[in-house]
């Protein structure tokens, strides 16, 4: 498990978030990763790349658990 700090900004769109954390190289990457349904939000399935991520969720992605913060 690993923890993303929001460092005093409201929420992170997944994308992005997936980006920062090295999980994808890219956004094209990140955009079919989630779309293929390979993303979750809270343990269930998010379709929406810009889905705001908000301090308390947690992402999962290919065995990999983000914690944010």
């Amino acid at each position: 498990m690993t923890e993303f700090k929001l460092d005093g900004r409201e929420y992170i769109e997944l994308n992005n978030l997936l980006k920062v954390m090295g999980l994808v190289e890219s956004g094209g990457m990140a955009k079919t990763a989630i779309a293929e349904g390979r993303v979750t939000v809270d343990g269930h399935p998010e379709l929406r790349r810009r889905c705001k991520i908000r301090t308390g969720q947690v992402v999962g992605f290919e065995g990999r658990t983000i914690v944010v913060t």
